[in-house]
């Protein structure tokens, strides 16, 4: 992707289904868990990057003993730093006293059977320790302590926030987290105290209630009572003080959750090759947590996978497909190359198959899967091309007009590279901006001045503002006759409101076009009339809202949005001639039939809560408001 937004964050979870004792003694190590929950984050670093926090809990503790143990950090090496600040704790440990599980685990912190680590990717606010997962609700009472994280976005905060004051509560903040911790949080302190006064009539101390609420307390029932006004895309996972945890993931499917198990270990991960790698099992042990199930571990290590809330229809998130997951994982190296392939013959029908004067390229580096499979399509079609020549030669044909032929094949280079190293610490905005446009760099002598097409492959546009001040800028230097951006996904017209940083309207590219295309046509009236169909609706339930905005697109024909595209990020004083394919969504249902929540491009939102945020949305946009649609 040529612009970086900001996207999901990452989860895993470590839970040791042995004593300590049976990990050094197997592996060496009574940090066995601690390690493997660090190469879990480390193969999942793509989630993050403005923080990364863990948090450990200890089975049967001594009351006055610490059991729980939390780290964050938003350092700009964060995950090092880490770490480097948790492994600093056994730093003048002994080797026998390091090589000793009941020591370890007496004297010395994050050294516990359950292990939860989290990286955050920030849609909005401020980057501080104290936006960083997990978080933590503190109390006396071991089974009230509630340790949580998660990669998720909720639509619908004020609604659960106002439940929390309704009963009582002073929430420090209004954020989701919060309000989920609290919520979540609420629930558990109604278990406990529902269990407590059940068995107190029974004649059982405290002490003995504290372990029938650890075999009895039913974290099922307290999801589904927690949750089931949750409107969003999520994954969480949970750890109660006294050892039970457990993971959801939204009834939808919208968010990412994988897991595996064996008789030493539970371990779950927000990307299926992170496990993969991490424990050396291949792709059929690993499995996908079911959209409205939990995944829960109780105290005694008994496992489980059960529904928590209605299930939706499913809903993934195509974007995890396009860009965000990393590539290693099977399915999606296939659907990239796939997504790729399926753009041959728009491409070549552009190039009006000219072989001999176009360059093909991509720009990195989350686009190479993609071009891969674009280059498979043209060459599929270019032996087709061949072969219709070949059948036309005849029995005099001289050899050389045979081998030229044979000899034509798409010229595939590597036009644009990506300066990793250049850095803009300068504040002077005018040296800065004049920095930002050279991130990029080009290969020269290779594009044929005023002759050749060149033809660039991105995953996908969405503000087109890196295109329009840098990429289109320095590949002009080359001298190309045409230039051809060609994206992997499809136009970007909806905001997401489940866990990605999309969500100011008019910071689109094509939401531009369609108004720039209103206003050309002699349509602008049609902004106002749907204005004045989304203020209409903002006073309804939530259930009864539609996506007012999809009208407006209608309006229009993908390529008429797309033309217009072009012309917007085309810099007003370069020669070649630009062209703008993109993607379309039928092509990446096609491609990602798994995967087939699409509502950034096709406006058809998983939950009630993305229609109201969609025409918010547009709201704001008409009353010059540039600001998130949603709390």
């Amino acid at each position: 992707m040529s612009e970086q937004i900001k996207h999901e964050c990452g989860l895993a979870m470590v839970r040791l289904l042995k004593p300590i004792e049976y990990y050094e003694e197997k592996y060496g190590t009574v940090l066995y868990g601690l390690n493997k929950l660090r190469l879990l984050m480390q193969k999942q670093r793509n989630r993050g990057q403005d923080g990364a926090g863990i948090a450990t809990i200890k089975l049967d503790p001594d009351p006055g003993t610490r059991y729980i143990s939390r780290k964050r950090s938003n350092a700009s090496n964060y995950l090092d730093d880490l770490f480097q600040q948790v492994f600093s704790h056994f730093k003048n440990v002994t080797p026998e006293q390091m090589h000793d599980p009941k020591w370890m685990k007496s004297n010395k912190p994050y050294v516990g059977e359950l292990l939860l680590g989290h990286l955050r990717y920030g849609t909005h606010g401020d980057n501080t320790i104290e936006t960083c997962h997990p978080f933590l609700r503190q109390n006396n009472w071991i089974s009230r302590n509630l340790i949580l994280a998660g990669n998720f976005n909720l639509t619908n905060v004020d609604e659960l926030f106002d439940e929390l004051v309704e009963i009582g509560q002073y929430p420090k903040e209004k954020s989701d987290t919060v309000t989920v911790l609290e919520k979540i949080g609420h629930f558990l302190d109604d278990e406990i105290q529902r269990l407590h006064t059940w068995f107190k009539p029974d004649g059982f101390s405290n002490m003995e209630i504290n372990d029938l609420i650890y075999e009895n307390l039913d974290v099922q029932r307290l999801l589904r009572r927690a949750c089931k006004k949750f409107d969003g895309g999520y994954v969480m996972a949970g750890l109660i003080g006294h050892g039970d945890a457990f993971v959801i993931r939204d009834p939808s499917g919208i968010r990412p959750a994988y897991y595996y198990q064996d008789e030493e270990i539970l371990v779950m991960a927000s990307e299926r090759p992170a496990i993969q790698t991490a424990f050396n099992v291949h792709v059929s042990r690993v499995k996908e947590l079911e959209r409205g199930h939990a995944l829960i571990i109780k105290y005694n290590g008994k496992v489980e996978e059960v529904p928590f809330i209605d299930q939706e229809p499913l809903n993934a998130c195509s974007f995890e497909r396009i860009y965000f997951s990393r590539g290693n994982d099977r399915d999606i190296y296939l659907e990239r190359k796939e997504l790729g392939e399926r753009l041959a013959d728009a491409v070549l029908k552009a190039i009006d198959y000219d072989f001999d004067n176009t360059v093909f390229s991509y720009i990195p580096n989350t686009a190479e899967t993609a071009f891969l499979g674009l280059v498979k399509g043209v060459e599929k079609r270019l032996n087709d091309f061949k072969r219709e020549k070949i059948l036309e030669l005849d029995a005099e044909t001289k050899p050389k007009k045979l081998e030229k032929i044979l000899a034509l094949t798409p010229r595939v280079e590597k036009i644009v590279v990506k300066d990793e190293k250049l850095r803009t610490f300068i504040t002077d905005n005018t040296s800065r901006g004049d920095l930002v446009s050279h991130v990029y760099d080009v290969t020269y002598g290779i594009v044929q001045n005023n002759k050749d097409t060149l033809v660039l492959l991105d995953d996908s546009i969405v503000r087109g503002t890196t295109l329009k001040d840098s990429i289109i800028r320095i590949v002009a230097r080359l001298r190309p006759k045409k230039i051809i951006i060609v994206s992997s996904a499809p136009q970007i017209r909806y905001p997401d409101c489940y866990g990605i940083d999309m969500s100011v309207m008019q910071s689109f590219i094509a939401f531009q076009a369609l108004v720039a295309l209103l206003k050309e046509n002699g349509k602008e009236h049609l902004l106002q009339e749907t204005y004045e169909r989304c203020k209409a609706q903002e006073l309804l339930p939530k259930e009864e809202v539609t996506n007012q905005v999809i009208e407006l697109y209608e309006t229009f024909s993908y390529e008429e949005v797309s033309q217009k595209v072009a012309e917007i990020i085309t810099p007003p004083d370069i020669k070649p001639e630009i062209e703008v394919i993109f993607q379309r969504v039928e092509d990446l249902r096609a491609a990602c039939p798994a995967n087939n929540g699409d509502w950034y491009f096709s406006g058809v939102y998983p939950t009630p809560g993305g229609n109201r945020v969609a025409n918010r949305s547009f709201i704001n946009f008409m009353e010059g408001r540039n600001e998130r649609a949603y709390t």
